[in-house]
């Protein structure tokens, strides 16, 4: 089974890792400070998921990256390689205050691509609010949309892979350059949609 790693233990971060650990996968949380910290959260969870540090985190096979966007820069500094590493980025360019970080015109997720350098970056899982995303994915006799974008074939699928296991209905919408603005929030088209897919 796929290992995740998770950094960044917040509202977005914790909802997946209950999504994950309930679905099976061997899930390793981590925060800024500490495993120890994490504790509670992880007994409260249950299933197959374990506190771990930045680092343990990182050498999963699939990275989850879910950490405010003014901590990015130090969250991932512990990790000495991200060369070849599946980093799914749920993060958003605001900065406290509900202040929209500068970009200089790129995607959000282009700037974390170029943080990663090696990394196989595949956005997705944040454009639902907290709430959504934590609730049962089933609604109305379909599943949930989460939408995802990214650069490399075999990454996405990848991700498409965990999305449809944890019960979401997966909407590619292309490449980071040409696709992630519509997902970033401020100032993209699609956060806060609450999509459903019909079986």
């Amino acid at each position: 089974m796929t290992k995740i790693g998770i950094l960044g233990a917040g509202k977005i971060g914790l909802a997946f890792a209950r999504h994950t650990a309930r679905a099976g996968y061997d899930t390793i949380l981590s925060n800024s400070r500490g495993p120890e910290s994490l504790q509670a959260a992880v007994a409260e969870i249950g299933h197959c998921i374990k506190a771990g540090t930045t680092e343990e985190a990182a050498t999963a096979d699939i990275v989850f990256l879910s950490v405010p966007w003014q901590h990015l820069e130090e969250a991932i500094a512990p990790v000495s390689s991200w060369e070849g590493k599946l980093v799914i980025d749920a993060t958003n360019p605001v900065l406290p205050g509900m202040v929209a970080a500068p970009l200089d015109g790129k995607p959000s997720s282009q700037v974390v691509s170029e943080l990663l350098p090696g990394a196989r970056v595949v956005k997705a899982f944040n454009t639902l609010l907290f709430s959504l995303l934590a609730s049962d994915p089933h609604e109305a006799g379909g599943n949930r949309v989460v939408f995802y974008s990214g650069d490399d074939p075999a990454a996405k699928k990848s991700v498409l892979e965990i999305i449809s296991r944890l019960g979401f209905a997966g909407v590619d919408l292309g490449t980071l350059q040409d696709s992630a603005k519509l997902q970033q929030f401020p100032g993209g088209s699609l956060p806060g949609l609450n999509l459903i897919q019909l079986k």
